[in-house]
């Protein structure tokens, strides 16, 4: 239901407690970070929480996926005001490439375009946190009336982008409030921030900001041990890790690929492009007898063009099935049929503390997961204690390339498939529990 005006009866006839969301990414927004709350609010009501979500009513939304609509839930109360953001205009000039930036798609320097350092430089520089920053001061002045008018003593932010968290900053300092801030990812540490072409000023202004939040919010919400123990460092305000998890979702059993398809299901970033799987590959086409004739490489999303290049390089265009970006229920599809799935994370230390969300889904696939990324990464000890995969870091090319062989062999035989276990805790009905039992036992 949608609810614009301040219908005083709305959130009171029910008996639930109620709790504001922040949120920017909602349906029909598509991609990894409309799903966390999309989620959490779907099973609030059933603990007992009323979720009032307040989001931005003309966003520009770099992925759509109108299919999402259909899962918002029918006891969520929405709350929309329109939001003024730069990608309107800077579309002006190149709507693909402000679309790339606003998803995180950022070309490598090297091949950055004059207009590309432009784009970067405005949006690390004059718009900080980020281009929804201009959202934050009429947000605050319709909110505080509404949590006045509607008796709300809990209010949830959660980011990127990271200027939703001003809004609970401000809300905190003009209300009497528990406020939780939620980090789908970290701030000031994210992969692309370096990317952004920062001034020593707008740096310090991205960290200072960073301290404020952090030690403002009633409690802090992670996704990540690591980043938990990063913030740690700048707060002593209380951190809990609640991670992303996968939901029953309405995509039935699905007839495996008939060829050895390796399935990358999401943005395929430039720094993700893993030289040691597109070798290995390679080799095996050679040494295997048979092989290049069974497998394939399927890419679902976004794409940079760096990593299409590289492919073209190796020879591997004739084994590519592109697919694009697709709505969510048909990559939940995919991901039931392919052979193998594959997880890729940049190979730096900054990226040690994301999880992507798309790994719980990945792992209920019932398909073995193969993952790379740095070292010490969060997400391989996942992988490892659920046994739905191998993760590999970027020197391990021959443990790599032998562990393709292994399942390849296990294709041919039809036993290919994955043995998770210890998956419930990953339930997104069971983390919503946990988020029940923070918003019930915190003390503003």
């Amino acid at each position: 239901m949608e609810n614009t005006a301040f219908d005083k009866n709305s959130t009171k006839d029910n008996g639930l407690k109620k709790v504001l969301i922040i949120t920017y990414y909602w349906p029909p927004a598509g991609g990894p970070g409309v799903q966390r709350w999309l989620k959490f609010v779907k099973y609030l009501p059933d603990f007992g929480i009323q979720p009032i979500v307040y989001i931005p009513e003309n966003p520009t939304y770099p992925i759509v996926d109108e299919k999402l609509i259909s899962d918002v839930s029918e006891k969520a109360i929405i709350l929309k005001k329109p939001i003024f953001e730069p990608y309107q205009l800077a579309s002006f000039f190149s709507k693909n490439k402000t679309k790339k930036i606003s998803s995180g798609i950022i070309p490598n320097k090297k091949k950055q375009s004059v207009l590309d350092k432009i784009f970067l430089w405005i949006r690390g520089n004059l718009f900080i946190p980020d281009a929804r920053v201009f959202w934050v001061k009429p947000s605050v002045a319709y909110l505080e009336k509404y949590i006045k008018e509607h008796q709300i003593e809990t209010i949830i932010t959660s980011g990127p982008p990271h200027s939703l968290h001003l809004i609970g900053l401000q809300l905190k300092q003009k209300l009497d409030l528990k406020w939780f801030a939620d980090f789908r990812d970290p701030w000031t540490t994210i992969g692309y921030h370096k990317s952004l072409r920062l001034s020593n000023y707008a740096a310090q202004e991205h960290k200072r900001l960073e301290y404020q939040v952090l030690n403002s919010a009633d409690r802090i919400i992670v996704t990540s041990k690591t980043t938990k123990t990063e913030f740690q460092t700048i707060t002593t305000k209380p951190i809990s890790v609640i991670t992303n998890g996968y939901d029953v979702e309405p995509v039935g059993n699905q007839v495996l690929d008939v060829k050895f398809s390796l399935a990358h299901i999401g943005s395929f970033l430039s720094e993700r492009n893993p030289l040691i799987l597109w070798e290995s590959l390679v080799e095996l086409t050679k040494e295997i007898s048979g092989f290049k004739n069974n497998f394939e490489i399927k890419l679902i999303g976004a794409v940079s063009q760096e990593v299409l290049e590289t492919l073209s390089h190796f020879g591997l265009n004739d084994y590519l099935n592109n697919l694009g970006y697709i709505s969510h229920e048909e990559a939940i599809a995919h991901q039931k049929k392919s052979q193998v799935l594959l997880l890729i994370e940049i190979d730096s230390k900054d990226t040690q503390s994301i999880i992507p969300g798309k790994l719980f889904e990945y792992m209920v696939s019932n398909r073995p997961i193969i993952a790379i990324g740095p070292q010490g990464s969060d997400f391989a000890e996942i992988i490892t204690g659920t046994n739905t995969g191998v993760f590999f870091t970027y020197t391990e090319k021959e443990r790599l390339k032998s562990q393709i062989a292994s399942y390849y062999n296990q294709y041919l035989e039809n036993k290919l498939q994955s043995h998770g276990i210890g998956l419930q805790k990953y339930a997104r009905k069971n983390l919503t529990k946990e988020l029940v039992e923070l918003l019930s036992n915190s003390k503003s």
